[in-house]
């Protein structure tokens, strides 16, 4: 069996990386595991790949989400220090299509949009699957495969794929119920209420907070032992709300604070001057909003290597979140 050609390759990889780099990260959760597992289907193709094929882009993704399910068991095999979050990419870039609900009649029967799949909500509901239930769910309900295409991707039989696939979304029940998807109003209000939360984090009004706050909304700290951060979920209005007034005013020095779109959704990308002993030097604050305006969950990535991907985000991989 002959290796396809240099310039076959170079199609394939011209053809197909943005696709696959959005399957890994969304397997992954992780900017750095999604380039490596990209680069490493690319080096299998080269290696194994038959000179001829139907449809490339299906042996890719085989490839690739078997390695991005490799990635995510080792992951989970290690200890992280505290909340683990995905890695924040910035999604800014004015190709990316924007997103609106399916048209009146038509029913999606659970399937999630390229767009809302990259949100956080979802990335963080993930990760109370399985690797093979994660596999699943994205291949089904993001990416249109059918039961015969997983199973052949995944070696397993289209019965098992029907079973993995309807526990996985029992699992994510929980995330149905507060679904939100990235449409312009909930990323107006979501705006509206990350402005109008630091604002009050400025002024330290711990009651101004907590009267944001859903009464069990959730603050994660993402630090990744780099950094003094909370290892622990904060759950409840009134602890949340001291506890982000706490943080506050503990601060001193300069201090600069832009709103971008991370991950589909408004956050705040904050940068403090100078750094101190094990306090971060950026962080990400990012949010929940239910239909009623009120913040639902709070994210906060500090992990300094998460940060990089920020300051270094291809256009293919912004790309990535939203084609197909």
């Amino acid at each position: 069996m002959m290796a396809p050609s240099d310039a076959v390759l170079a199609g394939w990889f011209e053809a197909h990386r943005a696709f696959l780099w959005g399957l890994s990260y969304r397997i992954t959760g992780s900017a750095a595991d999604a380039d490596d597992v990209v680069q490493e289907t690319f080096v299998r193709a080269f290696q194994h790949a038959p000179e001829q094929l139907d449809n490339p882009r299906q042996w890719l993704a085989r490839v690739a989400v078997n390695a991005g399910r490799d990635v995510l068991r080792r992951r989970k095999r290690r200890r992280y220090v505290g909340p683990w979050l995905p890695t924040p990419i910035e999604t800014s870039d004015e190709a990316l299509p924007s997103y609106e609900p399916a048209v009146e009649g038509r029913t999606l029967e659970g399937r999630y949009d390229l767009l809302e799949s990259a949100s956080f909500a979802f990335l963080v509901a993930l990760e109370a699957l399985t690797p093979t239930q994660r596999a699943v769910l994205l291949l089904r309900d993001v990416f249109d495969y059918s039961v015969a295409e997983v199973a052949a991707a995944l070696d397993l039989s289209d019965g098992n794929v029907r079973i993995v696939h309807h526990r996985a979304r029992r699992v994510m029940e929980e995330y149905e119920r507060r679904r939100s998807v990235p449409t312009a109003q909930t990323r107006a209000r979501t705006d509206h209420a990350l402005h109008a939360f630091l604002q009050l984090l400025g002024r330290g009004d711990v009651k101004g907070i907590e009267q944001m706050l859903t009464a069990d909304v959730k603050a994660v700290t993402d630090g990744g032992g780099q950094i003094t951060a909370s290892r622990r979920p904060i759950v409840g209005a009134g602890p949340v709300a001291r506890f982000f007034a706490r943080l506050a005013a503990s601060r001193t020095g300069h201090l600069e604070v832009s709103i971008r779109s991370i991950n589909q959704f408004p956050a705040a990308f904050l940068e403090f001057s100078p750094a101190r002993g094990r306090r971060p030097r950026r962080l990400v604050l990012s949010i929940d909003v239910n239909p009623a305006g009120l913040i639902s969950n709070v994210r906060v990535i500090a992990n300094a290597t998460k940060l990089l991907a920020l300051r270094t985000t291809s256009p293919i991989a912004r790309a990535a979140l939203g084609v197909r």
